[in-house]
């Protein structure tokens, strides 16, 4: 089995039971859409897949801990890339892609493999797949909180008495932010396609809101 695909074996067992919206199919999109980033800007495809695959699955030992799992993601991701016989220099390379990806962290990805990765990851919080997880994702939060005393510092709209409040808090401060910050043509082209899909719903959503629909 190559190593991509072990990988994929790895992290699917880490990420199998993960309650939040960084679970395996979150890891795959990603992961598609940054192939479909590269065909256009380039890059290492090996390096890009394998960080894609492996940029979240420290989130399990966030969920119990707290901390950063970009950190915690690299660590486990060096540790397996090394016992898989993996060379220094792509392991590197890897590890530094996965440490800049967060979008509440504001880092700077320094090559176009990482550039690439922070678009895909931040892609995926936008148009209705962004929609599905932002509001399955605060209901993994408020659960966390309440069965484990878990509270996620980065993500305090999660827990507002008001969900619709907590809701409207997160679409101002995250998605209609990342184009902003997106590094590449081909992302920011992604992005304006499924941006126009959460501005049609959250109008949708006022309206319904407001008793006056």
């Amino acid at each position: 089995m190559c190593l991509i695909e072990n990988t994929r074996k790895f992290v699917s067992l880490v990420l199998e039971n993960e309650p939040s919206t960084h679970d395996m199919s979150h890891i795959e999109r990603v992961e598609n859409t940054c192939m479909r980033i590269q065909e256009k800007e380039g890059g290492d495809l090996q390096v890009i897949r394998l960080a894609a695959l492996l940029h979240d699955v420290g989130i399990v030992r966030e969920h119990k801990e707290g901390g950063n799992h970009a950190e915690y993601s690299a660590e486990i991701a060096r540790d397996f890339l090394a016992e898989n016989g993996a060379e220094a220099e792509l392991i590197e390379h890897v590890t530094s892609c996965i440490l800049t990806h967060r979008f509440s962290r504001g880092m700077k990805a320094e090559t176009i493999e990482a550039q690439i990765l922070q678009d895909a990851d931040r892609i995926d919080a936008l148009g209705a797949v962004g929609i599905f997880r932002s509001l399955v994702s605060m209901g993994a939060l408020r659960a966390l909180k309440e069965t484990i005393g878990t509270v996620k510092e980065t993500s305090m709209n999660a827990y507002t008495e008001d969900p619709f409040d907590g809701f409207y808090d997160y679409m101002e401060r995250k998605p209609f932010k990342i184009p902003e910050r997106l590094n590449t043509e081909t992302a920011k082209d992604i992005a304006e396609q499924r941006l126009a899909i959460m501005r049609k719903y959250l109008n949708e959503l006022k309206e319904e809101t407001s008793g006056e629909k």
